[in-house]
């Protein structure tokens, strides 16, 4: 039986992807993300880093389509998100995590102010915070990133930490 904490887990996980709130993730969802994280960082769309980023949306789109959308329909309903995504993912977090990496890369690059392939605590919760992830969430979040305290967080960590988030044990 699931439980109702691991129901609430997995409505967070599927609403932080419906970025439009209608119930279904879709491509939509993804080009959103990648505007909003392009927005946050007055970053163009058409520069090398935009274009990386949406590339990066669409990479996570196709791979998460390919894993959760059973009816072919180009949407991803709450129950294939819990019934495909969630379960197929939860057995191999790292699928989950190469899926995710084009994305997460593209969007670190977009906060990455000094070009050393990391960012500061403060730039990951900026880019967390665009994603529609509530303040006091996004700060704890980012914060717990940085495991050697030294202000900065690199791919390797939010790529396993977004793993791990979104393949919830049940």
């Amino acid at each position: 039986m699931v439980s109702t904490e691991y129901e609430r887990r997995i409505a967070a996980r599927f609403a932080t992807f419906d970025q439009d709130g209608n119930g279904y993730i879709d491509r939509a969802d993804f080009s959103a993300a990648a505007k909003a994280v392009l927005a946050e960082f007055a970053t163009t769309p058409r520069s090398d880093k935009g274009q990386a980023l949406y590339g990066g949306a669409e990479a996570l789109w196709q791979g998460m389509a390919g894993i959760a959308d059973r009816d072919g329909d180009q949407r991803i309903t709450r129950e294939e998100f819990v019934n495909g995504a969630v379960k197929r993912l939860r057995d191999n977090p790292g699928r989950f995590a190469e899926i995710a990496r084009p994305f997460l890369h593209a969007a670190l690059a977009v906060a990455d102010d000094d070009g050393d392939g990391s960012v500061t605590v403060e730039a990951a919760t900026r880019v967390l915070r665009a994603l529609g992830v509530p303040e006091h969430v996004a700060t704890a979040a980012a914060a717990a990133l940085d495991t050697d305290a030294d202000g900065k967080v690199g791919e390797a960590e939010v790529v396993t930490a977004f793993a791990r988030y979104f393949t919830v044990p049940e």
